[in-house]
């Protein structure tokens, strides 16, 4: 079992809150066919649900239902997005007081590759990584 984040970002702090939300009111979470990690995401991974910039917080925790797989037909008419494959969630918690990043990178500084801002949409961490987070849960 490995832990990862996943990542959206949006130019809107409210249009971001509202497609996350989409995801994870259907459980389903789009995976880009050029993710680094898409290959490696198996059912029973476990992932924290962050809302990049301009948010930079994390809003759930979840564990992965299936391995990333091209929408079935009855899917791609629930999913709420525009990617045509992703993972199914389950095990939703979603957090009624989101996690600040900055809270978590206090928590991580003594590493210095720890940051806000992720370049992917799946990002692979440590078990100490997941661990800091859920401190401030």
């Amino acid at each position: 079992m490995s832990q990862y984040i996943l990542n959206s970002v949006a130019a809107d702090a409210k249009q971001l809150r509202d497609r996350v939300a989409g995801f994870l009111a259907v459980a389903m979470w789009g995976v880009e066919r050029d993710e680094p990690h898409r290959d490696a995401l198996a059912a029973g991974d476990l992932v924290l649900i962050y809302l990049g910039a301009p948010t930079w917080e994390f809003i759930a925790r979840a564990e992965l239902a299936s391995a990333v797989h091209a929408w079935t037909p009855a899917e791609a008419r629930t999913y709420p997005g525009d990617a045509d494959s992703g993972v199914l969630l389950a095990h939703v918690e979603a957090w009624d007081t989101p996690i600040p990043m900055d809270i978590v990178l206090e928590r991580l500084a003594s590493n210095p590759f720890a940051r806000a801002d992720f370049d992917n949409g799946v990002v692979q961490i440590t078990e100490h990584e997941w661990e800091a987070v859920l401190a401030g849960s």
